[in-house]
């Protein structure tokens, strides 16, 4: 059985190229399928075929009197029935004892926003000072509240993604599509002021070899923590009393956008969702309002 599992977790990796982080995690909840399968009093089985609907349901059951939240079931649910979906396409069992199984239903939470006074509170908080590290982070939190980028996004924009010229950047998002991401002329002036006035004295490597917009107090691409770092501070100075992450500047874009009477299409192309779903839980945020 241990076989059938490791040839799943590979083709997962070959096929959707999921990363190494992915397929640890379906392999911790494949691997707390086993183990139930093991200690279960009427016998440890052989066989993947061996296994019933009646055990997929005792194992959601015996997951719900576990201390495990309700998005935690349903992912193990998941990663329980894309198994044996694997097993039954690739005539490993000759019947699927989880087709009739339905996930958990998970509540979705809202997402936080931030107002529009509290999101311009914390984007003048930086400009306090014209050092070459406030300058870019004056045009971080401008450039995420403006075009509601994702934190790997915006770490990982190039010098080549900016034109500013055209008023917009490009953006590699997930699955590397690219999406043209318009910008609004005082964020597009906040920007040039860092990439002439900040920007510069951030390199370390004058030989051009590293090509990131913002750049750490190393000269190095900035990454994920130092954003988030960054926002804590920032959020810390400007008394908000929500916990600000990089995300919730993404939210509060959307959710102003969607306020504001944005096309929801326009929105769902601006922030990169591949599905309108995903977009639609922002005009939820205007009704609970």
């Amino acid at each position: 059985m241990e076989d059938q599992l490791l040839a799943f977790l590979t083709y997962l990796k070959k096929e959707y190229k999921y990363s190494n982080n992915t397929t640890a995690a379906y392999k911790n909840d494949l691997s707390q399928f086993m183990r139930f399968l093991g200690e279960r009093s009427t016998g440890a089985l052989d066989v993947w075929s061996e296994v019933t609907p009646d055990i997929v349901v005792d194992y959601i059951k015996y997951m719900k009197e576990q201390p495990y939240a309700s998005s935690s079931i349903a992912r193990k649910v998941a990663a329980v029935k894309s198994f044996f979906n694997f097993l039954f396409a690739k005539g490993i069992i000759s019947h699927n004892p989880s087709t009739k199984i339905d996930s958990p239903k998970v509540k979705k939470r809202l997402p936080k926003v931030l107002s529009e006074e509290e999101v311009e509170r914390l984007l003048q908080a930086p400009t306090e000072k014209t050092t070459p590290k406030h300058l870019r982070d004056t045009a971080l939190l401008a450039i995420l509240y403006a075009t509601g980028m994702r934190v790997t996004e915006i770490v990982s924009m190039q010098l080549d993604d900016v034109d500013l010229s055209g008023s917009r950047l490009y953006c590699a998002g997930r699955a590397d599509e690219m999406r043209e991401l318009p910008l609004d002329e005082h964020t597009g002036q906040i920007l040039a002021n860092y990439l002439k006035k900040g920007r510069p004295f951030l390199v370390k490597d004058q030989s051009g070899g590293e090509q990131a917009v913002f750049l750490n107090h190393r000269g190095q691409q900035l990454t994920r923590q130092g954003l988030w770092l960054i926002i804590k501070a920032y959020a810390k100075q400007s008394k908000l009393s929500v916990d600000v992450t990089p995300h919730t500047l993404r939210h509060s874009f959307a959710a102003h956008k969607v306020d504001g009477g944005i096309n929801l299409q326009v929105v769902q192309r601006l922030l990169g969702h591949a599905n309108i779903s995903t977009t639609q839980i922002y005009t939820q945020l205007d009704k609970e309002e």
